[in-house]
């Protein structure tokens, strides 16, 4: 997949702002603010408020630090709470590196940490037939000092109020072939990746691997993703944020179709009308993928769908293309076919389909409300009778 954010405040174009530690992998967060109109997803979003410049605060010209570097020094930061004078910011990512993300120098905007493929991959989009599906491209904007640069991209989440949120990755795998192949070259004993397999699974690990406390990266990569539905559903959960503030991650090993339908019951539960404008949404995205010339033309991984919906609207777009590459020229794939090293298959439209189809399960098991008219005709015998007897 693909938040709520900090107050919008006024200020120049050219950002000063130290690179994070966070690498081109895919980010969905969320951010809201109390008190004010929440807005959630891929992007952050920043409430309308604005700050009357002030020199020892906000004035980011001349010899003065930097505004990013005095907005840190004013924002007190824990796990999922962001402190800003008065008021509160909760972030919770959903999915991929933390820091990623800034408020966009303007309203509706966010900025998000520069991927050379993946700024790449919008400039194709916004001339392809995707691109009323993916937040809209606005540019690069570079730091002052240089050091850091963003892509400028839509807030997705303008429209939406106390929105809920699911971030899905799609496809059959998360990895790249040529990071399979990398990994492989020199394979060596990875204890931490030994480590997290057992937190979820102590059977995972062979007898030789418990043995050596230690699992190479392509054993663990490629066991990922079977504990979870992206190997046999096309898609996998990442994250979901409820109306009410509260998120969870805990989707690793969320695995059949029931489990799925389950997680996605309790997202859409008091939102009847989501589900079926999802699956709307869904179909068109499916049959704009299959004229899409960006999309026939490239291995589309590490990709996410963002669902989101509150109590009047509900929404779907694809989001995250850090790991979207163009295809060889002598390979063609229809995204629909098992997925062997060296065929590129991504296994996107499988997780597109099954999605459908899970939400069309879900519709059909809705409870029907019937609504009576405000007065009912009698039986065309009993009126019959009646208008005799009066008679």
């Amino acid at each position: 997949m693909p938040f709520l954010g900090i107050p919008q405040i006024v200020m120049s174009k050219n950002i000063s702002s130290k690179q994070n530690e966070a690498g081109e992998s895919s980010d969905a967060m969320v951010t809201g603010s109390l008190g004010l109109k929440k807005k959630c997803g891929y992007y952050m979003s920043s409430p309308e408020i604005r700050c009357s410049p002030s020199p020892c605060i906000f004035d980011f010209e001349g010899e003065n630090p930097s505004g990013w570097r005095k907005l840190r020094n004013i924002v007190q930061w824990t796990p999922f709470f962001q402190t800003y004078k008065k008021q509160r910011y909760p972030w919770v990512q959903l999915a991929g590196h933390q820091g990623n993300f800034k408020a966009g120098p303007d309203q509706g905007t966010i900025l998000k940490k520069l991927c050379a493929k993946e700024e790449k991959c919008f400039k194709v989009l916004m001339k392809d037939v995707l691109r009323p599906y993916v937040p809209e491209y606005k540019g690069i904007i570079t730091s002052d000092d240089k050091e850091c640069s963003y892509i400028q991209l839509q807030d997705l989440l303008g429209d939406f109020v106390s929105p809920c949120v699911m971030d899905c990755k799609v496809g059959v795998r998360t990895y790249l072939e040529e990071e399979l192949a990398k990994a492989k070259e020199k394979p060596k004993l990875r204890k931490d990746m030994y480590e997290k397999m057992c937190q979820i699974d102590q059977n995972a690990p062979t007898e030789e691997e418990h043995k050596m406390k230690g699992v190479t990266k392509p054993r663990y990569m490629v066991w990922r993703e079977t504990i979870s539905s992206t190997a046999t559903l096309g898609f996998r959960i990442e994250g979901i944020r409820s109306a009410d503030g509260t998120s969870s991650k805990d989707f690793k090993t969320t695995k059949t179709k029931e489990q799925i339908i389950a997680a996605f019951e309790k997202f859409t539960d008091g939102f009847p009308h989501a589900i079926p404008k999802y699956i709307q949404r869904l179909k068109a995205i499916k049959a704009t993928l299959e004229t899409s010339e960006f999309f026939n033309t490239h291995e589309v991984i590490g990709s996410s769908l963002l669902f989101v919906h509150d109590r009047y609207n509900a929404n779907v777009w694809l989001i995250d293309f850090a790991k979207t590459i163009v295809l060889p020229e002598d390979i063609q794939i229809s995204h629909c076919s098992k997925w062997k090293v060296g065929n590129h298959e991504d296994g996107y439209l499988i997780g597109i389909n099954n999605l459908i189809k899970i939400f069309k399960t879900m519709l059909e098991q809705q409870p029907v409300t019937i609504t009576p008219p405000l007065s009912l005709q009698d039986p065309p015998e009993v009126a019959a009778k009646e208008k005799d007897e009066n008679t």
